[in-house]
């Protein structure tokens, strides 16, 4: 070979290197992001429901979030959460867990209300109506008519709508597999988030704070300053 082809040969063989390892490296990482949509979609496992999520299904950025729907401070980064995955259209992806926690009597009527609007296609339609009222049904005596009217307000198909409710087998089962995640990522209390696999602090728990880590992901760069990855169960 002519010794002037010496460096562009080795200039090709240089980037071809450096493209194998960054296919590599998105491969894993991708691996890795969308685990979680990927076991419960498993073929292996026909009757896993896919999370409740809005966006992009690969979108860069993956914000998964821990809440109870009667927890205030839930109510208020869902207002957030919603806001910002419209600013990021197919940039970012809200997946949604119930985590339903004991000291709220309502929590769990509440989680369900919103399993049974699922089954109708209106599970975030429910869910957004449920945080903007929450400070009128948390504390009523009685919430099933409360839950009934706002079905009928979302359109619902009302005798569906309580019909599905009662099958609590299925309904507590799929907000069983969410919290089931939740504990095994050592999620302890609502809200709780997560940017593609880390765990998002106290201080980033805020639209700018969130605006900036998501900023960070998309242009390569570490969401909370180098944070080392919370690992995916």
């Amino acid at each position: 070979m002519p010794k002037r082809f010496l460096p562009l040969v080795i200039i090709l063989a240089v980037a071809a290197v450096a493209v194998g390892a960054g296919v590599v490296l998105y491969r894993a990482n991708s691996e890795t992001l969308f685990a979680p949509i990927a076991g419960e979609l498993a073929a292996s496992n026909p009757g896993a429901k896919p999370p409740h999520f809005r966006g992009a299904v690969k979108a860069t950025v993956v914000l998964e979030e821990f809440a109870d729907l009667q927890c205030p401070p839930c109510g208020t980064i869902s207002g957030v959460l919603k806001k910002l995955e419209q600013e990021y259209t197919g940039r970012l992806r809200i997946v949604y867990r119930q985590f339903p926690l004991p000291m709220h009597n309502y929590a769990m009527d509440a989680a369900q209300a919103a399993e049974a609007a699922a089954i109708q296609g209106r599970f975030w339609e429910m869910s957004d109506l449920l945080f903007q009222n929450q400070n009128a049904w948390s504390k009523a005596d009685n919430v099933q008519p409360i839950f009934e009217q706002y079905a009928t307000t979302i359109g619902l198909d009302l005798a569906q709508f309580k019909a599905d409710l009662g099958k609590r087998d299925l309904l507590d089962a799929r907000i069983k597999a969410d919290q089931d995640r939740g504990h095994a990522m050592e999620v302890t209390g609502t809200p709780t988030l997560f940017l593609n696999n880390q765990r998002v602090p106290q201080q980033s728990m805020s639209e700018p704070g969130l605006r900036t880590a998501i900023d960070a992901v998309l242009a390569g760069k570490p969401p909370f300053g180098g944070a080392s990855p919370t690992p995916a169960p």
